[in-house]
């Protein structure tokens, strides 16, 4: 699995796991019991507030590594629409952005913990901020130690496909019964398909290491259709290839918001970052990056 594969492991968990059961009739959070407050007792200073960050001259980011088309490293530079994203914060702020590329861990809770409130066991220190978080309201209740906000983009599921191959109707999973879809292994993609009720799409799936590979093999004629995040798949079609969001049955969440993560005791500074991420959307600018990587932008519903 590549470095990265755990995040959309994670992902895959928190969306299948909360988007897939069934409604329940209570409140949200009704059953969660609050959390001690944690001490700040790691190796290294814990965050830093607005007024530090603006004096010292910059702010840090933790992005996730091997992520195109969100964040990976290029001629020894990051790259992505989250980088670009982090430098637009950073300019709001009057500050330099830094960026470090970290891999996931085994679960979010495990990536916030590391990169955002406490620090990991080996190596690294703290951000203060962390790009491409997945929000989940339930989720937020219990994470005590992370403020949750600067909702900047909607995710959604999306089939990629040869134009020749479907020249008329585009392929939904039932078609699947009949082609062939690469996915990413271990990846929401997988989870579903492999879950089609009675298993009758298991034959047809072929698994990549990741999503570009996933596409490559898409261009290439191994597959006749690839199944994962819209992005992902924008990212690697060529003029061969097109791609859309149909239903997907028993699938109910197939979309997500992304945004940032900012450590409880600094709220001035997720309030600054949520101002910056309204602007950039409000004169265009977070439009315009997506636009530079030939990607959908997707405005969320502020929550």
């Amino acid at each position: 699995m590549a470095r990265a594969g755990t995040l959309r492991v994670a992902l895959a968990v928190l969306l299948l796991g909360t988007g897939l059961a069934p409604a329940s009739a209570q409140t949200r959070c009704g059953d969660h019991v609050p959390q001690a407050r944690p001490q700040n007792a790691s190796r290294d200073i814990v965050g830093a507030d607005l007024d530090t960050i603006q004096e010292r001259g910059w702010i840090s980011f933790a992005v996730y590594e091997d992520y195109p088309p969100w964040s990976w490293e290029e001629n020894g530079a990051p790259r992505g629409v989250d980088i670009d994203l982090g430098h637009l914060i950073a300019g709001e702020l009057g500050v330099e952005a830094r960026f470090t590329l970290v891999a996931a861990g085994e679960n979010l809770e495990t990536d916030l913990r590391n990169w955002i409130w406490k620090g990991p066991i080996v190596g690294g220190r703290v951000a203060n901020v962390m790009l491409h978080v997945p929000y989940d309201s339930n989720f937020a209740c219990r994470v005590e130690q992370v403020v949750f906000t600067g909702q900047y983009h909607v995710e959604r599921m999306g089939i990629a496909f040869g134009k020749a191959e479907y020249p008329e109707d585009k392929p939904v999973p039932a078609y699947f019964r009949f082609d062939t879809v690469g996915v990413e292994n271990d990846s929401i993609a997988d989870f579903y398909l492999t879950a089609f009720p009675g298993g009758q799409l298991r034959g047809n799936i072929r698994r990549y290491p990741d999503m570009g590979a996933a596409m490559a093999g898409l261009a290439a004629g191994e597959v006749k259709t690839a199944m994962g995040p819209l992005a992902q798949l924008e990212h690697g079609l060529t003029a061969d290839l097109d791609v859309h969001s149909p239903p997907l049955p028993g699938f109910a969440t197939g979309s997500w918001t992304v945004g940032v993560g900012v450590h409880f005791a600094y709220r001035p500074l997720a309030y600054a970052i949520d101002d910056a991420i309204v602007a950039g959307m409000g004169d265009g600018r977070i439009q315009e990056i997506f636009r530079s990587y030939g990607l959908t932008f997707s405005p969320p519903e502020l929550r």
